[in-house]
């Protein structure tokens, strides 16, 4: 299973070290964390992280995930309303993601060129 990545802020990040998981605010107000694929992340970082700071990539193995995944369309008003790089399956997580199947976090900026590698 290919590795997936989630967008988060410093501060979000280091209070999920203090709690022992990360629960981003989209599990509580849609039932999931949202991720990417190495292809699609910086799309989304530039289509809803633009000219924000202090933001980390979490690197995710989901062969570690003690919660669910499952691979979903995204959820848009209608299709036309989404840029075709945001339309395909994206990695969903079901429930609060467990520190130790993050196996790497980087400083990232939206509206770079970046590199998952």
């Amino acid at each position: 299973m290919p590795i997936i990545y989630h967008l988060t802020h410093q501060a979000d990040w280091l209070s999920a070290q203090e709690k022992g998981e990360y629960r981003a605010e989209s599990l509580e107000t849609e039932g999931f964390i949202h991720c990417s694929t190495a292809e699609q992340v910086t799309h989304v970082a530039n289509a809803f992280y633009a000219a924000q700071k202090d933001l980390l990539l979490l690197v995710i193995d989901p062969s570690k995930l003690t919660s669910p995944l499952q691979w979903e369309a995204p959820a848009h008003p209608t299709e036309a309303s989404a840029p075709e790089s945001l339309n395909g399956e994206f990695p969903h997580i079901y429930g609060a993601l467990n520190l130790d199947a993050v196996t790497e976090v980087r400083e990232f900026t939206p509206n770079a060129k970046q590199s998952t590698e």
